[in-house]
Order: structure tokens, then C-alpha cells, then sequence
């Protein structure tokens, strides 16, 4: 049976009064206010200042690696998102019910300074809309390091009506609503794990 992701419904909240920045490139901000010896010590704290962090091959600002299940006293449930959306989609995994679990995810943002960078998803049960959930990363400079961002914990449903298989699509989008990195998969709700 195909789901069908309304896209509409998939857009990310708007805040009243804000408005984006203007877009400046990594070079920009390296060379913002170049005279200024404590302005350049800061953009140098904040990763601005750095280069050479980009590989060259990879046109992609922000590489989303992997999104993980951490639920405490056991290992986490990790799905790799370096793998082909075909293969995202058949990997499902079981959520056991009630229990508290919070996710997170990894990720790296190379050649420009990403702004705004949300996750979102949507699940649904039986082609209905059950939740919608965004999250607010944060803005990122380019920098070598792998960046891991934890959500809020969250508990699971519970009883015989939460139990079941649950289609999701998530994304990451950031200010410019530019999309790095959107995909489907699934997971069940069971009794027990």
C-alpha cells in the first residue's frame, strides 16, 4: 500500500516578524571587518574563520549521516542516512511501547554557513496523519567536526491502539528552505521489543 506525503502539509512553521538574513558566502564572512583583530579571534571561535573544510567531490553543504534512537539502557537503533532512499525506505524498526526515547542525529556542514537548520517530520498510521514534529538544529558554520544534535525526550504511545506500523517522512531544511536531506521510513510499535 502507498502513502502519500501531502507536501503542502510538510512546510516548515513561519515565526511572525522574522526575516531571514541576507545570504552571505563562508568567503564573505572571512573577510567581514577584516581589520578587526577581536572580530576575527571571535569568527575564529565560531568556526567562520576556518578553511579547507570542504571535500571538493561533495557539492552538498550539510551531509545528514545518521538519525538514532536512544532510549536509556540500551544500545541505540541507528539509521543510517548515507544510504539510497530506496534502501531508507525498507528499513523499519520496532519502538517498544511507553517507553521514553529521544532522537538525534549527526551531521556535518561543509563549504557555507548554513542558517536555521530544522528537522522536521510527519507520521502516519493507516495513510493518516498522526504527528508532525519540527526541530530547531541551529545555525553552523563549515567546520571538519561531525556535529550531534540531541531532541527532546519523548515517551512512546502506548496500548492496543498505538501499537502498529507507522510510515514517516523527514527532512532537513534550513532558513532559505533550501532541502539538505529528505527521505521516508518506518517503524512499529509493539508490546515489547
Amino acid at each position: 500500500m502507498s502513502h502519500q506525503h501531502d507536501d503542502d502539509d510538510f512546510s516548515p512553521s513561519e515565526t511572525t516578524n522574522y526575516k531571514v538574513g541576507e545570504k552571505k558566502s563562508l568567503n564573505d564572512y572571512q573577510n567581514l571587518d577584516a581589520d578587526d583583530e577581536a572580530l576575527r579571534r571571535w569568527k575564529e571561535s565560531l568556526g567562520v574563520a576556518s578553511t579547507g573544510v570542504s571535500k571538493l567531490d561533495d557539492p552538498h553543504n550539510v551531509i545528514v549521516l545518521q538519525l538514532a534512537l536512544e532510549v536509556a539502557g540500551r544500545p541505540d537503533v541507528i539509521l543510517d542516512l548515507t544510504k539510497s532512499e530506496e534502501e531508507l525506505k525498507k528499513h523499519s524498526f520496532t519502538i517498544k511501547e511507553g517507553i521514553e526515547y529521544r532522537l538525534k542525529v549527526l551531521f556535518k556542514v561543509q563549504h557555507e554557513v548554513v542558517s536555521g537548520l530544522k528537522y522536521m517530520h510527519i507520521i502516519k498510521r493507516h495513510g493518516v496523519k498522526v504527528d508532525k514534529a519540527e526541530e530547531m538544529i541551529g545555525s553552523y558554520a563549515a567546520k571538519p567536526d561531525v556535529i550531534e544534535k540531541k531532541f527532546v525526550a519523548e515517551e512512546a504511545p502506548s496500548g492496543m491502539l498505538a501499537r502498529g506500523h507507522y510510515e514517516v517522512k523527514s527532512k532537513f531544511i534550513d532558513d532559505d528552505k533550501t532541502v539538505h536531506k529528505e527521505w521516508s521510513w518506518s517503524f512499529d510499535i509493539k508490546k515489547d521489543w
